[in-house]
């Protein structure tokens, strides 16, 4: 089983209380997904806070316009600390996804790591290479300008 991981960091101008607000609540997801993924949560009436053990359902369009349905579980919380979710039903074999913050000066640091493993060997090696790793730049190149238009400092 190939294994990966993608790690990205930002600066953010704000304090920590604020961006924990807005990256804890599941409804923002969309906000900070490029369009062209057709994203959607399909999971009805979800609080305003992740908590562990939820489980969120969504339709994800990430190749072709193929829709795909993607299950995660919020498996670990520590609150304006850092939060984890896990694949439980989706595209990868596996799917961990760290989304930590800590209070720096004049803002917040915000570390995303995520690790993964394609499904279908040698196959999704090549995926990976070839399709998948440009595809997670992307879609944290586009967070990153979310975030500073949300957080303008």
């Amino acid at each position: 089983m190939a294994f990966y991981q993608f790690k990205r960091e930002q600066f953010i101008k704000s304090n920590i209380s604020e961006v924990w607000d807005f990256i804890s609540r599941p409804q923002n997801l969309k906000r900070i997904t490029p369009i062209y993924m057709g994203f959607d949560i399909r999971t009805p009436d979800l609080p305003d806070e992740a908590y562990e053990g939820m489980i969120i359902a969504y339709t994800v369009r990430p190749l072709l316009g193929i829709p795909t349905t993607w299950v995660t579980e919020i498996t670990h919380v520590e609150p304006q600390k850092y939060f984890v979710d896990e694949q439980r039903v989706g595209p990868y074999k596996l799917w961990h996804h760290e989304h930590h913050i800590e209070e720096v000066k004049d803002g917040v640091l915000m570390k995303d790591i995520v690790s993964y493993s394609p499904p279908l060997g040698v196959l999704g090696q090549i995926a990976n290479a070839l399709v998948i790793r440009k595809k997670l730049e992307e879609i944290f190149d586009y967070r990153t300008k979310a975030f500073e238009e949300i957080f303008p400092g």
